[in-house]
């Protein structure tokens, strides 16, 4: 195969196309622009940097071809000068599916490009304040590592626009900081909070001595440790959020997670602390939030984002609820000239408010959703099912007969949002899907949801309350995306795997276990995760949990399963008995992301594995030809960083294979010894997973939706050797032809139909079928012959 096949451009017209669905994810950095009114910026927390010119009613993604990682942990735009806005990489709220940063962004042009300012090391970044007057003088809050200790931590200032850059303040390698505030009527004042916090595969430990709130007056020369001021809460501290009030400069205000945590108040600017509230409402999982925000006009006012979002107006002594489209919040930019334009991020993406949040704009124009895992149903046009982070399960069509893929052509398929997700292959109304962390039923509910009936039940393995119980004291413990799958050879057999594989012949009814144990059961490991201060057992943590699981498509009751703690197993007579063949050169404690199996060779699967969690990004890739006697590396040529989260071995041609990175798709065209970057114009986001139906390649994006890239027989042909000259032509696949109707739907919130041409009497769709004369059950289309 000619090396001219990778040029980078070669291949144009194999381009991506983003199906939805447009319902957002996570934000937690948020800003406006001072002056023009419908002016503001999200980041989301993998899906990069996006600008709305007209309140929030269209969002448009103004980072793309600019940054090298996805992840926004802070956003800031310049008073002075509204051009400026900085960006910190990596949220610094390090939930189980955080994704790291590369450092610092600016932009002089109001977004329009973007320059890479350096502090590639901070890796997660909790906040940026600008001068107020000079927008080349900023602070960054820099959290550093969230699995491991590191030096490039703490506080760092840039009086040059980020050419240079100074670290004004390190507190250890073990706790950085992740808020920070600074007086607008005196910028030499700041404060920053320092958090002692670490995560690995099995915990998040949030708090420690390492814990306090630091004090500068001379703009960050100098600081001063008053986290033992009096008033200030005694004992062990966990993440703490500062603001001060611009109404009221002296006034500080403090959300502290400590054993007497909450709402703390200064009013001699941090000398004296007086304590207000402790209520539980504003300090669930504090690890998670403790965000709180002063009204720039009024002293007494101020805001605290949680769960919900809350509002005192009496100082912070009393809270009430302020309603927003979508609960878990973290961010809030008040505009200082009028404190009722704000913009607000959650969970479900930012919205935008004219009227101090009794109304807002929606979160249904962002297509900025984190996937898991998907599958893929029967039907023409197909739909696919994946579970959606801090949302539901939903079904996404592939395409529609209206000029777009809209969110109404979307539908909640269960309210997982962590799990795996099976669809029946004979039934696609029917689905299975894990529901961790977000549906009652157990620590690891099970639900099948049946679209014809809209009815969910649930079919849990073992219902058992999880919440606040250490992983040791359950029975069965189930991955936060714990494996579901239905036999490639009978669909009434569906495999489910927490640290046993199970299986069920009559659709979640009954339960037979067929395997042991396959972890390591290590018990240091099976600890209540949390503390010092709160536990926080969700089940994300839940660990020595099988975390990949599939059965051979060549040979029936061929199962092989990867582990969350690094080991492999397979099964070559349907669970009877299971051989241990973990790949020799990978590292203990290592999470298997992916096992994949070949559908032309029985003894032929693949392994994805990580250990970013234990602070290693190296990639690790393995094959095996003989059932897991020998392993072969295949990591050569992904770059370090690169975290592996799934690898795939095309169905058609055996060379191919895709592997979804932390940033992107890789590529090989000679089974994985050398790979190629294969981005076109598939935006900078984790790929979670990846399947092939039909001659399309579908990703399914951690923070940017999903996405399909029509007809893979290029890539095929090239590598089965079909293509020797530098030009080729290729034939392109059967397919049939289906009518739009022209105008029905779309607009820029709306997915992408594949669009083969234009015509007088609409515009057609190209899809694939397997047969000349394909038969379609579909009022708009019609087979080729008929056209």
């Amino acid at each position: 195969m000619s090396e001219l096949l990778w040029n980078d451009s070669l291949f144009p017209g194999l381009r991506w196309r983003l199906v939805g669905p447009s319902r957002g994810g996570r934000v937690v950095a948020v800003s406006g622009h001072p002056t023009d009114s419908m002016v503001f910026y999200f980041g989301a927390v993998a899906g990069g940097v996006w600008k709305t010119n007209d309140g929030g009613n269209y969002w448009e993604n103004i980072s793309d071809g600019f940054l090298k990682t996805s992840s926004v942990g802070a956003l800031a735009v310049s008073q002075s000068d509204p051009n400026v806005i900085y960006v910190g990489m990596g949220e610094a709220t390090i939930r189980n599916d955080v994704s790291y940063g590369d450092g610092v962004y600016r932009s002089t042009d109001g977004g329009k490009t973007w320059m890479h300012l350096g502090l590639e090391a901070t890796h997660h970044i909790g906040e940026i304040r600008i001068h107020p007057e000079d927008p080349d003088m900023a602070y960054v809050a820099a959290l550093g590592h969230a699995f491991g200790p590191n030096q490039e931590r703490g506080v760092f200032r840039t009086q040059d626009g980020g050419s240079t850059w100074e670290h004004v303040l390190f507190h250890s390698a073990n706790a950085g900081a992740v808020d920070l505030a600074m007086d607008t009527t005196n910028p030499r004042i700041l404060f920053a909070s320092i958090w002692q916090v670490h995560r690995n595969f099995w915990e998040l430990s949030s708090g420690g001595p390492e814990s306090t709130l630091y004090r500068s007056t001379d703009g960050g020369n100098t600081w001063a440790d008053i986290g033992r001021n009096s008033g200030f809460p005694k004992g062990v501290k966990g993440k703490i959020g500062i603001t001060i009030s611009p109404a009221r400069p002296d006034r500080i205000w403090a959300i502290i997670e400590a054993q007497v945590g909450g709402v703390y108040r200064s009013d001699d600017g941090g000398e004296t602390w007086e304590h207000l509230t402790s209520s539980r409402d504003l300090l669930n999982r504090p690890w998670y939030y403790c965000h709180i925000f002063a009204d720039p006009q009024d002293p007494d006012t101020v805001w605290v984002t949680n769960l919900s979002t809350w509002r005192s107006t009496d100082g912070g002594s009393n809270f009430s609820r302020v309603s927003t489209p979508h609960g878990d919040d973290h961010d809030l930019w008040i505009d200082p000239g009028n404190p009722r334009r704000i913009i607000h991020g959650n969970d479900g993406g930012a919205c935008v408010s004219f009227n101090g949040g009794e109304t807002w704009s929606t979160i249904y124009n962002q297509p900025t959703a984190q996937f898991y895992r998907i599958d893929i149903d029967s039907r023409f046009p197909y739909r696919i099912y994946g579970t959606q982070q801090d949302n539901s399960s939903l079904s996404v069509p592939s395409a529609t007969e209206f000029g777009g893929i809209s969110w109404r052509d979307c539908y909640a398929a269960g309210t997982g949002e962590s799990g795996q997700i099976a669809v029946h292959p004979e039934n696609p109304d029917v689905v299975f899907v894990g529901a961790v962390g977000s549906s009652p039923g157990g620590g690891a509910p099970l639900q099948r949801y049946d679209r014809r009936t809209r009815q969910i039940r649930l079919v849990t393995i073992w219902p058992e309350v999880a919440s606040g119980r250490a992983p040791v004291d359950l029975k069965y413990r189930f991955n936060w995306t714990f494996p579901i799958i239905f036999s490639p050879h009978n669909p009434d057999h569906l495999y489910v795997a927490g640290n046993l594989v199970f299986r069920t012949t009559d659709e979640g009814n009954s339960w037979k276990v067929i395997s042991p144990d396959l972890t390591r059961q290590d018990p240091s490991r099976l600890k209540a995760s949390g503390g010092p201060i709160t536990r926080d057992t969700s089940g994300a943590e839940t660990y020595a949990t099988i975390s990949t699981l599939c059965e051979s498509s060549c040979i029936p009751g061929l199962l092989w399963v990867g582990t969350d703690d690094g080991l492999v197993h397979v099964s070559r007579d349907e669970g009877g008995s299971w051989k241990e063949i973990t790949p020799p050169d990978l590292p203990e404690w290592s999470f298997i992301s992916r096992l994949s199996v070949s559908q032309h060779d029985s003894g032929t699967a693949y392994v994805a594995a990580t250990r970013y969690k234990l602070d290693d990004y190296d990639p690790y890739l393995y094959v095996t030809h003989d059932y897991g006697e020998n392993w072969q590396d295949l990591s050569q040529g992904v770059p370090k960083g690169e975290i592996t989260r799934v690898i795939l071995e095309d169905p058609v041609t055996k060379d191919l294979l895709y592997l979804g990175t932390e940033t992107g798709l890789f590529v090989s065209l000679d089974r994985g010894k050398s790979w190629f970057p294969f981005q076109n114009n598939l935006p900078v986001a984790p790929i979670y997973d990846l399947q092939v139906k039909n001659g399309d390649l579908v990703a399914a994006t951690h923070g940017r939706s999903l996405w399909i890239l029509d007809d893979v027989t290029p890539l095929r042909q090239s590598a089965a050797g079909e293509v020797e000259e530098p030009v080729h032509l290729f034939p392109p696949r059967i397919t049939p032809r289906m009518w739009l109707i022209w105008g029905a739907a779309g607009g820029d919130h709306t997915g992408k139909n594949y669009i083969l041409g234009f015509g007088s009497e609409g515009t057609y769709l190209q899809d694939q079928t397997e047969e000349n004369e394909p038969r379609i059950n579909h009022p708009f289309l019609q087979p080729l012959s008929e056209l």
